[in-house]
């Protein structure tokens, strides 16, 4: 008998110490949780697109309350994700740039075919073989894996080319990972001239192979008034930070490949042959 109480006493001494020491050492090891990381991760969008510069939104809100990141690295959440977080956090709210996916062809069903594809509507499937479709190695395929990496809709596909919906574009960035031909890259949102092309191929063979792309004559540059765009490398390109939407190259670009989101200007009646006849001369340069 007196075996037995012994035993009940030394394990009920046992399990008290037991409980004591567990008891002060989650005293001591406690790790304090602080309750704004769960506000900012229930205040992301949850796209885990990576846009911000962390593999995922949990990963974000950790680095804003914990590594100080910027609170305006979000551009699904855009303005209103900036705020909160900025009211979770206690400091001032900035507004991040907006931007939009820009697909920087416009040649479709306008660009030469090397061969019919059969294959699954699948670009990366389509680039595997000799390169692609088309005879433009920097062309869209059309084939619409970045409208399927798209989660907010804003990509479709209209005669054989990508477009991108500015409004609902949310610049999550998931279109320039799938794109197998990089063509895809981010553009201000406010910007309404933008260049919808990639190719460095010489104006002589680029006329052969497509109907819009640029040739680099140079029309463009030669008539912007602020200093805004320059040819290089037989390519046009912006600077948004001089340009103010004028359209003026838009107009004035023989090849139509310049897009004016504020109006879709041609070429005036009366110099319309002048400016034909100005940019095959300078694309006989080029050739």
């Amino acid at each position: 008998m007196n075996e037995i109480l012994t035993a009940v006493l030394t394990i009920g001494g046992l399990g008290l110490l037991f409980g004591v020491v567990l008891a002060v050492s989650s005293k001591l090891f406690a790790v304090v949780r602080d309750e704004r990381l769960e506000l900012l991760v229930d205040a992301m969008p949850g796209a885990n697109c990576a846009a911000c510069g962390y593999s995922g939104c949990s990963l974000y809100a950790s680095a804003i309350l914990n590594e100080g990141a910027a609170i305006n690295l979000c551009p699904v959440g855009g303005d209103s994700a900036a705020e909160t977080f900025a009211a979770i956090m206690g400091v001032d709210a900035a507004k991040p740039k907006r931007v939009t996916a820009l697909v920087r062809c416009m040649g479709g069903v306008r660009a030469k075919k090397k061969f019919v594809y059969a294959g699954i509507n699948d670009c990366v499937a389509a680039a595997r073989i000799g390169g692609g479709p088309l005879e433009c190695s920097h062309g869209c395929f059309g084939l619409g894996t970045c409208a399927a990496a798209c989660r907010f809709g804003a990509i479709s596909i209209v005669d054989e080319v990508a477009v991108v919906d500015s409004e609902k574009c949310t610049g999550c960035t998931l279109c320039i990972e799938a794109c197998p031909n990089n063509i895809i890259a981010m553009s201000p949102y406010e910007a309404d001239v933008q260049i919808c092309c990639v190719s460095t191929d010489k104006g002589g063979l680029l006329r052969k192979i497509c109907e819009i792309g640029c040739v680099g004559c140079r029309m463009c540059e030669k008539v912007c008034k602020h200093d805004a765009i320059h040819v290089e490398n037989n390519l046009a390109s912006i600077d948004y930070s001089k340009c103010n939407n004028c359209g003026d190259c838009a107009e004035k670009c023989p090849r139509k490949l310049i897009s004016d989101a504020n109006f879709d200007k041609g070429p005036k009646a009366d110099d319309s042959e002048q400016i034909t006849a100005n940019s095959d001369n300078d694309m006989d340069g080029n050739e």
